[in-house]
């Protein structure tokens, strides 16, 4: 069984993804914003997390950037979920230490495909 921290805003999607997430027998962890992801993430040191861009406070990216960079927190995948789905906001999301990048509303399938390719990896 993984542990995988949800970093999110909304309500509704954090409530999608940890019944799609559970359905599959993940633990799920929650945080609303990125400062609490962040602090989570080294709190819990889940095995994977899905984290959102647009949350007030810190942003998604710059939480991703300050988990990828932690030496506690740095061997776990992040992998963006967001409703951004701009070539730049990949490449930007990828610079700051995202191993992929998901456009929302995202397909069950596809999420866990994409869940299980990063959890085997290293």
């Amino acid at each position: 069984m993984s542990r995988i921290l949800i970093v999110d805003d909304s309500p509704t999607e954090t409530f999608r993804f940890k019944e799609i997430l559970t359905k599959h027998g993940h633990e799920v962890l929650e945080a609303t914003n990125g400062a609490d992801g962040v602090t989570l993430a080294q709190a819990e040191l889940p095995d994977l997390i899905l984290m959102d861009v647009v949350m007030p406070g810190v942003n998604g990216f710059q939480a991703t950037r300050q988990i990828s960079r932690n030496e506690t927190t740095k061997h776990i995948p992040i992998i963006i979920v967001s409703t951004k789905d701009q070539a730049t906001d990949r490449v930007w999301g990828k610079r700051q230490g995202a191993r992929d990048y998901l456009t929302k509303p995202v397909a069950e399938d596809n999420l866990m495909s994409v869940i299980e390719q990063h959890m085997h990896v290293g």
